[in-house]
């Protein structure tokens, strides 16, 4: 496999920090690496403060992942996608989604390469393995 390409839905930490390791890791492992960031994910990748949110499901167990993740020097969800790209990851937010919930282009936090629809990124995604988080 030396192409990846990840579809990130959701805006919850556990995935975030899932999309930000697997980037990582195909990036170093030199894959072709694309992330398509759209609804509930696009929201961390606008300007600003990033406000991943734990799932209802896994409250309980937030305090003690995020100390673990702290003990073991896990970085940032964020950290991970900026270390992927600059290994030449790149990472698109979805124009639709961003229209729905009205996001400009300049909205947008600078770790995003574009602004592109669905069709664009699978062309981009063909022949490679393709994951949905």
């Amino acid at each position: 496999m030396s192409k990846l390409s990840i579809i990130c839905f959701s805006g919850t930490i556990d995935k975030l920090t899932s999309v930000g390791v697997l980037a990582q890791a195909g990036a170093a492992m030199g894959m072709e690496v694309s992330v398509f960031v759209t609804f509930w994910g696009l929201m961390n990748f606008t300007k600003g403060e990033k406000k991943a949110i734990m799932p209802k499901e896994f409250e309980a167990y937030g305090p003690m992942m995020m100390e673990g993740m702290k003990r073991e020097h896990v970085k940032s969800w964020y950290e991970m996608l900026k270390e992927a790209k600059e290994m030449g990851a790149k990472i698109y937010a979805c124009s639709m989604a961003a229209g729905v919930m009205n996001i400009k282009k300049e909205d947008l936090d600078p770790i995003v390469d574009d602004m592109v629809g669905a069709a664009t990124f699978l062309q981009e995604a063909e022949g490679g393995q393709i994951l949905f988080i």
